[in-house]
């Protein structure tokens, strides 16, 4: 069996006729729509045959720039020091800042028009697009000049874009030195970060100091990303007129600070009982200050539930199919046609993620298999990713987007189905061992992540006044981590480098890129209890609320299913979910 993806259905290599031809393709198509714009976008007159001219311009630009850009990312997410991917990247990088010249234009043109609604409802095409256009306009109003737009653009290919190539580099590359059964060792750092699940104490804690003393090697250059990152971000978030970059994510998420403060207060009420479980894993690990960080992930009991990749395959496939045969077939037809890469190695990045290829109705994704349950979960949480896209795959290019914290919904519903077929199945001890891996999951996924909102928090207050150095940044990472994990964690054991292991933090475009996790595990919890009371009379409701969710905000998209995000009661209920889970392994 390949455990290697498969990128052909793309292209076949950057040398290629196909590869070179779609490149010269979208530079061509890019110039066209820059003089078509410059032509046609002064006059009001002809409205309706002209966006529809830049609506069907701007799909096929994105059609294309979708392939080329998913092969050249997806190469050098495996291939950390492939040049010729690096130079692809900075090529569509730079052809894609030309793209915001008619799209700026666009932007201000669609907006000027009163008679809007009438415009859109007199074209199928526009009409289809509706959404798309509104959003547009809602967002014009903190566009700049189009040549302010173009300067930015620019800048930041040589700017945030080149501080994140830099960080992806140096962590996919770094080499931690440990040692194991008594030999010296040089590993990979997402290698070293599973050992954290490994059943042998001294080599959880080993595994802990040889990360930290490993990042002391890249952490000033890592420190220098992250503040030209973040410089970046409230240099431009300030100038386009938001009140903070939080303002501008949420924006951007479809998402409302009602909805986000109604989900945080409901986090705040859970936080000590989450407390009181890492006391007692604590306790039963035999720490006496709480559980140090590098326990976190420490198995409870003996799990004998490891997978060769195709059990992990077939266990998933047989789950998923109990939900619906479409939701099985989709993941058959991703292991068959080697659509996911998934064994750790040299160059490859750490983590995991999901890749939907809109153009040829595909994904690819990125794993780092060992074995465990926690492995297999993560396969299923990716994906659930990709069932996502599957559900948008007859929709327009501009219409598959959907808003980030829906993005975790279908993922966190997928893997929740294979936790609870395991769990059937399972022996005591191995119940014992996923239940608490399950609470430890969601523990990640409430307070961690709470920890890393308020820490990003503070790195965008402090960033205003001037750089922020290593020993700053761990001070706030750790002031984070004690007020989200109180008497929980071992505060002589906390993770001051949890800044610089979790990539999130490393993209302009993707500032707080915590809170969706949150969200789309609670949300994915009230979708799940839906599907729990409803049966399979659920399924179709589910695929169509994952079909709609790129054409709506979050709210009404939420409606669709009943569910009210701006309820704290909602968000409490999810919560309860898990508490119970935690009273029960409390009572043990």
């Amino acid at each position: 069996m390949n455990l290697k993806w498969s990128l052909k259905e793309l292209y076949p290599s950057f040398d290629s006729k196909k590869f070179r031809r779609d490149f010269r393709r979208l530079k061509d198509n890019i110039d066209r729509l820059i003089l078509w714009a410059k032509d046609n976008l002064k006059g009001k007159d002809n409205a309706i045959i002209k966006a529809e001219e830049f609506i069907k311009s701007l799909s096929d630009i994105y059609s294309i720039l979708d392939l080329l850009s998913n092969f050249a990312e997806l190469t050098l997410s495996v291939e950390a020091k492939n040049n010729q991917a690096v130079e692809i990247i900075e090529s569509l990088e730079k052809y894609e800042t030309e793209l915001t010249i008619p799209y700026v234009q666009f932007q201000k043109w669609i907006a000027s028009f009163e008679d809007l609604e009438t415009i859109i409802s007199s074209s199928e095409l526009l009409s289809e697009h509706k959404y798309f256009i509104t959003n547009l306009v809602e967002k014009s109003k903190y566009l700049l000049s189009r040549d302010e737009e173009l300067l930015i653009s620019k800048l930041e290919n040589t700017g945030s874009k080149a501080w994140e190539k830099l960080y992806n580099l140096l962590t996919s590359t770094l080499m931690v030195e440990i040692n194991l059964a008594g030999e010296d060792k040089e590993l990979p750092l997402s290698i070293v970060r599973n050992l954290a699940y490994d059943s042998d104490a001294k080599i959880r804690k080993r595994a802990y100091q040889a990360e930290l003393s490993a990042y002391e090697k890249i952490d000033d250059s890592i420190a220098a990303t992250l503040n030209g990152i973040k410089g970046e971000v409230l240099t431009v978030s300030k100038i386009r007129g938001y009140k903070a970059p939080l303002e501008q994510t949420l924006i951007n998420s479809q998402m409302s600070q009602e909805t986000l403060d109604a989900m945080f207060k409901a986090i705040r009420k859970s936080l000590p009982i989450f407390h009181c479980y890492y006391r007692k894993k604590g306790e039963l690990l035999g720490h006496k200050r709480g559980l140090p960080f590098y326990d976190l992930f420490a198995p409870i009991a003996d799990l004998d539930m490891t997978f060769t990749y195709e059990e992990a395959q077939n266990f998933i496939i047989n789950n998923f199919r109990n939900f619906s045969d479409e939701l099985a077939n989709y993941a058959q037809n991703a292991f068959e046609n080697r659509w996911i890469d998934a064994k750790p190695r040299s160059g490859k990045r750490g983590g995991a993620f999901c890749s939907n290829i809109h153009p040829i109705r595909e994904s690819r994704i990125l794993a780092n298999f060992t074995g465990s349950l926690s492995d297999v979960l993560t396969l299923a949480h990716e994906l659930g990713h990709g069932y996502h896209g599957h559900c948008l795959k007859d929709e327009s290019i501009l219409n598959s987007d959907y808003p980030m914290p829906l993005a975790e919904t279908a993922s966190i519903f997928c893997e929740t189905i294979v936790k609870d077929a395991a769990l059937k199945t399972a022996k005591d001890q191995e119940a014992l061992a996923i239940l608490e891996a399950s609470i430890s999951d969601a523990g990640q996924v409430i307070v961690d992540i709470y920890s890393r909102f308020l820490f990003e928090s503070e790195v965008f207050r402090a960033r205003k006044d001037s750089s922020l150095s290593v020993d700053k940044l761990k001070e706030l990472m750790l002031k984070a981590q004690r007020k989200a994990y109180g008497r929980g964690l071992d505060a002589n054991y906390l993770h001051p480098y949890m800044w610089l292991c979790k990539p999130h933090y490393y993209s302009a475009e993707l500032n707080f890129y915590n809170f969706p996790y949150a969200f789309g595990l609670l949300f994915a919890k009230g979708v799940y209890n839906k599907y729990l009371k409803s049966g399979k009379e659920f399924v179709a409701e589910y695929n169509k609320f994952l079909t709609a969710t790129a054409q709506n905000d979050i709210t009404t998209v939420a409606d669709l299913i009943e569910i009210d995000v701006n309820s704290v009661s909602f968000w409490r209920s999810s919560l309860e979910f898990v508490e119970r889970d935690i009273e029960k392994f409390l009572k043990l």
